[in-house]
């Protein structure tokens, strides 16, 4: 077999404007353009920017074939662009790419011992791993999802993820427009107060009654109060409850999940399989969601196997990441066998697509698995390279 080589190893770090931020105004009617900076969405606990931040990666071949990876780094993109060019390009170049576990493992042991299996350190990870499997089906001229062992299906369900309106009024005339426009379940980013929640969700159930509602309450929640919700949500037959209770709360997960009917949906946060490992023996997710720009493809399949030997359905997270980990969720969810949707974005798709040279089969009803090598996605360098700080 002939030799082949990484030769080089770009990060490329993109804010890109759009004319809607993620998630719309703020709950105060002011749009974080109007602010300076990052900001807290409250009541939300997390930063978030104006802008669509990311993190590329480039792995190329010395024969000139590129693979494409992304981290989802929707705060900071540079963190995780320094981690992959400090620490872990110098380590990739000149080894062949084709053994991507192998190299997968040896990346993550860099920095393992000193507790960087999560964070920034996983994020640099994800996208490193992205990049060498859409490399790998470049290389063998097939797709990611045919590598990972075959597809189960070639169009994946969504959900849409929002309903950005200022009130329920507005919000329910929305779920009544993404209905109409095929869409069969929603995804409400709420907790606002279990009962200003309740009443969302029946003013959306109302409008727009074919369509499945799931919540993510953005760990806003203590125990007594998810517990409400969830017997609430339980009654009015949801979808799912996601991110309930603080992120690190693991035993109040699992005495959630136990007590309502609604499944709890957690993963965005996590990382690995080792962290999925613990949420799952103790039956505190009944949904996991890895993100496969945090986890990369690699540990999602991972993941995704753990998932089902304890009988959970994956339903990857996917937020603010543009059109290379989109493209890599689809495939991962198309090659997993209990996979019943991935998250559909509206507020991000336009400008997930805009750094692709032919957009991917993206709509609120579903998503279509490219066929072509790799990712099956044409990346505009030009472009990336145009807009990258």
């Amino acid at each position: 077999m002939a030799a082949v080589r990484i030769a080089e190893v770009v990060s490329y770090v993109l804010k890109l404007s759009a004319p809607r931020v993620y998630l719309g105004a703020l709950a105060d009617g002011t749009t974080l353009e109007q602010r300076h900076g990052y900001r807290v969405r409250e009541p939300w606990r997390s930063l978030y920017s104006a802008r669509y931040e990311t993190m590329l990666v480039r792995v190329t071949t010395e024969d000139g074939v590129s693979g494409w990876g992304e981290a989802l780094a929707p705060v900071g993109p540079e963190v995780p662009a320094a981690i992959v060019d400090r620490l872990l390009a110098g380590w990739l170049v000149g080894r062949d790419p084709r053994g991507v576990r192998p190299l997968w493992h040896g990346l993550r042991d860099l920095m393992r011992e000193r507790g960087h299996l999560v964070g920034h350190q996983a994020d640099a990870l994800a996208a490193v791993d992205i990049a060498l499997w859409d490399l790998n089906g470049r290389l063998a001229g097939l797709p990611v999802a045919a590598l990972l062992g075959g597809a189960f299906r070639t169009r994946v369900p969504a959900y849409v993820s929002g309903l950005p309106a200022p009130g329920d009024d507005a919000r329910a005339a929305l779920a009544r427009s993404w209905a109409s426009k095929g869409a069969t379940a929603v995804k409400l980013h709420l907790g606002h107060g279990v009962d200003a929640d309740l009443a969302t969700v029946d003013a959306v159930r109302e409008a727009a009654p074919g369509l499945a509602v799931a919540v993510d309450a953005h760990w806003a929640y203590r125990l007594d109060q998810a517990l409400r919700l969830g017997r609430e949500l339980s009654a009015r037959h949801c979808l799912f409850l996601e991110a309930p209770l603080a992120p690190e709360d693991l035993a109040g997960h699992a005495e959630l999940a136990g007590r309502i009917e609604t499944p709890v949906a957690v993963g965005e946060a996590l990382r690995n399989r080792f962290e999925f490992a613990e949420w799952l023996r103790v039956r505190a997710m009944r949904v996991a969601q890895p993100d496969v720009a945090r986890t990369g493809i690699t540990e999602a399949l991972a993941v995704a196997e753990l998932a089902g030997a304890h009988h959970v359905p994956v339903a990857p997270h996917h937020s603010v990441g543009l059109g290379v980990s989109l493209a890599a969720g689809i495939h991962l969810a198309a090659a997993v066998e209990d996979c019943p949707f991935l998250e559909f974005q509206p507020d991000t798709i336009d400008v997930a697509q805009r750094i692709l040279r032919t957009p991917l089969d993206a709509g609120p009803a579903g998503f279509g698995l490219p066929d072509g090598p790799g990712l099956g996605i044409e990346v505009d360098r030009e472009l990336v390279e145009a807009e990258a700080s």
